[in-house]
């Protein structure tokens, strides 16, 4: 779904480019790995920013993380802070697009299995015997 979504932004944002195929995967690929693990540090780092500003503080962060991997791949390009932001837009997008219509189905229970019924009481006497 990222790959998707840098592919896009790539296109789409005039500041963003890589040089190559091999450099957009990379860069997929380690934005997945740092949305993973480094985004929900920042996140919870963040945490009054983000109620202060309704959530609209992840944006920042999203930019941020991209501007990052500009810098760790260098045949993937990030001209600025604006381009990092509208490319964060982009690929957010794509990627709730692609998992709505890709996510997983929701689990729903066996139409062939009957219902279970619960086992029959004991005839009256035939109880346990409870010794007190």
């Amino acid at each position: 779904m990222t790959a998707a979504g840098v592919l896009v932004a790539s296109q789409v944002v005039s500041g963003i480019r890589a040089n190559d195929l091999l450099a957009l995967l990379a860069a997929s690929l380690l934005l997945g790995i740092l949305n993973a693990f480094l985004r929900p540090v920042m996140l919870i780092l963040s945490l009054p920013l983000l109620i202060v500003t309704l959530g609209l503080f992840t944006f920042v962060i999203n930019a941020l993380l991209l501007l990052l991997v500009s810098k760790l791949v260098p045949a993937f390009v990030v001209t600025g802070f604006w381009s990092a932001f509208w490319g964060g837009v982009i690929i957010s997008i794509v990627s709730f697009v692609a998992n709505g219509l890709i996510g997983k189905p929701e689990k729903r229970p066996e139409a062939s299995e009957p219902p279970r019924r619960p086992p029959p009481s004991p005839p009256p006497g035939q109880g346990p015997i409870v010794d007190v």
